[in-house]
């Protein structure tokens, strides 16, 4: 299990023992309750609501050749998911890259950010920009199409 996977399927764990729980002590209001809590917590938090990641180096070759950013996120960051709701569908025309998932794209977060790994790190043109505006980059995505 990668760790991208941990934080969902231990939210939806605990969702699900707490709605049992309630459930078993005659509360199943409270249980729905608790499960609409948890469920979309899960959700927010998972890997799933990103588009497809790529390797940092296809990303970078794919970014060659159209012209697209390239978006480095992990799973679980605030800031990356802000981004990617706010750029809504616009978010697919990017390359996006899981730093946890691929250790060069944790590399280049780490050479763009003095050694940190903070994402989201999008690069345009070669230039990296540390968690940009999100209308910035939406205007970005306009001109790469």
């Amino acid at each position: 299990m990668t760790r991208a996977r941990i934080l969902p399927i231990l939210l939806l764990l605990c969702g699900s023992a707490a709605a049992t729980q309630l459930v078993l002590e005659g509360s199943p209001g409270a249980a729905v309750a608790i499960l609409l809590v948890f469920v979309p917590l899960a959700g927010v938090n998972s890997p799933l609501v990103f588009p497809r990641s790529i390797s940092a180096l296809e990303a970078h070759d794919r970014s060659a050749v159209d012209g697209r950013p390239v978006v480095f996120w992990r799973p679980g960051c605030t800031y990356c998911l802000r981004l990617r709701i706010r750029l809504g569908r616009r978010a697919r025309q990017a390359h996006w890259v899981d730093i946890w998932r691929d250790p060069e794209g944790a590399a280049a977060v780490r050479t763009a950010n003095a050694g940190n790994e903070t994402v989201p790190t999008v690069v345009i043109a070669g230039q990296p920009h540390t968690n940009p505006d999100p209308t910035w980059l939406r205007e970005q995505l306009s001109r790469s199409n």
